[in-house]
């Protein structure tokens, strides 16, 4: 672990020999994150195959030359926020392509990343989720870290940098904010 924190730092500062290392460390896990991403997509004929998935989103974390990683957790959130990203991006030209309507009811429990999902939940989801972090950051935050960053309550507090209880407590208050916004 510390060692990928090592190289995460060593890459910022543009080592290019760190890249290959790096990517070499945290291959298996970003290829574990995409494939259960690409589990929950219901479309049997998707385009967007996990490891073009991770090499997307390897591509991206890496080009980001701003970004100063703070840990090895830091770097796996981020990547699933990128991961989710190109999704969404990947549904939204799906879903113009077809021109559909209106959108699905989705609900947000903790069960919901091991069940298959459409383009048009997804999109649903991100768009309250974009709603949800204009009313509260901190619970949007620990929406995308608890559901598309895989953290257990106990990680989530660590990256956060708040308590348990708190991240007990937000994660409640999001869920029945997304259960009533998605029901509409």
């Amino acid at each position: 672990m510390e060692q990928i924190t090592e190289l995460l730092i060593e890459t910022a500062r543009g080592d290019p020999g760190a890249q290959g290392k790096l990517l070499d460390a945290v291959y298996q896990e970003l290829h574990r994150l995409a494939s259960s991403y690409m589990r929950q997509e219901r479309r049997p004929d998707h385009t967007l195959q996990p490891t073009a998935l991770v090499n997307e989103a390897y591509l991206r974390l890496i080009g980001e030359r701003q970004l100063t990683w703070e840990s090895r957790s830091h770097f796996y959130v981020t990547a699933a926020k990128t991961m989710r990203r190109i999704l969404i991006d990947h549904a939204r030209g799906h879903r113009a392509s077809k021109r559909s309507g209106g959108l699905v009811r989705v609900e947000l429990n903790e069960n919901l990343a091991a069940v298959e999902t459409q383009a048009d939940e997804l999109l649903a989801l991100d768009d309250a989720l974009s709603r949800l972090a204009d009313l509260s950051p901190r619970q949007a935050r620990i929406v995308e870290l608890r559901f598309f960053g895989g953290l257990t309550v106990e990680e989530t507090a660590k990256v956060a940098g708040i308590s348990e209880k708190t991240v007990k407590r937000d994660w409640a208050l999001a869920r029945a904010w997304f259960e009533h916004e998605l029901r509409e």
